[in-house]
């Protein structure tokens, strides 16, 4: 676990290498907070990446992020109003920092008080009802005048409802591709306009047109902003649902809105109640879930730059050739368990790690929730 620190800030050579390392290839946020546990620093991380990349079997450099790009991914941030802030530094919302995945960069436009106030998600069917855009629509009202900031993907449906109904208490848009490539692009206006008392917040570069995979990796950022996530109207294999499980994954209240059981919008609300799932019909339902957990003491922020390398996690990693053939061959395209790996390899967990971390710089393997791996 990282060291705890207050009020972080990076200068701004450390800014560039941050951005550096979490857009070069196969970087994702675990993995940068590995390397800059283990090597002390973004510089250093980004220097070992070459030799890590060779030890994991790659045929070639690693397409390592240039100086120039990080340079004209914050200029054109700058020139939209856009603070590309760090994981522990100050305006870095609250509750994103706890998740295991947290971004260490995210792209903040607007009015950064908004994402200090107590967040609840509000997600659901893109073809949605009427009932249910006009449930959702009291409800975001009912949170905002209760002193929530309102949570959504500026999706239709649902989503765009929940930000229209909070306009005036402040609401967040997560948005799936650069702060410049918004999704659809018909709530260009709503997203300007929830901009003067809400914010709008990216993990992804400026000028990213957001893909299919964008969304549930947004969702996960949906439900690590917020207390808890309310799901209006989402069928049975809704993207809704997606951020559902993040929410539980990350120890977040899940509530749903019932409907009837000939929608096939409410399939998938009714089978979170049976799960266990909070039902809402009203918000003040969701705010007396929520009151208990905003009285426990304030969060404390990760570290940023230069934390110390974790005690032991790499201790003594210095993989022979036969230690990763054999780790090599006990992965596959099936997701297997690292502590069945540090068990079937009978290396140590350490060593398992360092092999583990030198496979994905090569792009060899990718990592799933809950310490799984695969082949990629």
């Amino acid at each position: 676990m990282n060291q705890i620190k207050q009020g972080v800030h990076l200068t701004d050579e450390q800014r560039l290498d941050w951005l550096r390392l979490i857009r070069s290839p196969n970087i994702g946020p675990r993995t940068f907070r590995t390397l800059i546990n283990h090597f002390g620093g973004a510089r250093a991380a980004l220097e070992a990446l070459p030799s890590l990349a060779r030890r994991g079997g790659a045929s070639g450099a690693p397409q390592i992020c240039t100086r120039a790009d990080a340079e004209r991914e914050l200029a054109a941030a700058e020139t939209l109003g856009v603070a590309v802030v760090a994981l522990g530094e100050p305006g870095y919302p609250p509750r994103l920092q706890m998740i295991d995945d947290a971004p260490p960069l995210v792209g903040i436009r607007g009015q950064a008080a908004a994402l200090e106030l107590p967040m609840v998600a509000i997600v659901g069917s893109r073809n949605a009802s009427g009932a249910g855009m006009k449930f959702t629509q009291r409800i975001a009202r009912e949170l905002g005048e209760a002193g929530f900031a309102v949570v959504s993907g500026l999706a239709r449906g649902i989503d765009a409802a929940a930000h229209r109904a909070s306009l005036p208490t402040g609401t967040i848009a997560v948005l799936a591709g650069g702060q410049d490539r918004v999704y659809p692009a018909e709530h260009l206006e709503l997203l300007d306009d929830l901009l003067s008392a809400g914010a709008a917040l990216s993990e992804m570069p400026m000028g990213w047109e957001p893909r299919g995979r964008d969304f549930p990796r947004r969702n996960r950022l949906i439900s690590g902003l917020s207390l808890g996530v309310v799901i209006v109207e989402a069928a049975k294999r809704s993207g809704s649902l997606i951020t559902a499980r993040f929410a539980l994954e990350q120890g977040r209240e899940v509530f749903a809105v019932p409907g009837s059981p000939l929608d096939p919008r409410a399939e998938g609300t009714n089978g979170l109640i049976k799960q266990g799932a909070t039902p809402v019909t009203e918000a003040s339902d969701i705010v007396s879930v929520l009151e208990p957990i905003m009285e426990q003491k304030r969060i404390p922020r990760r570290d940023g730059e230069q934390q110390p390398a974790e005690s032991g996690f790499f201790e003594g990693a210095e993989p022979r050739t036969d230690e990763r053939t054999r780790i090599l061959g006990l992965l596959g395209p099936t997701p297997v368990l690292i502590d069945d790996l540090v068990r079937l390899s009978k290396g140590s967990p350490s060593l398992v790690r360092m092999v583990l971390l030198e496979l994905e710089i090569a792009g060899r393997i990718e990592r799933h929730g809950g310490g799984l791996v695969s082949l990629a």
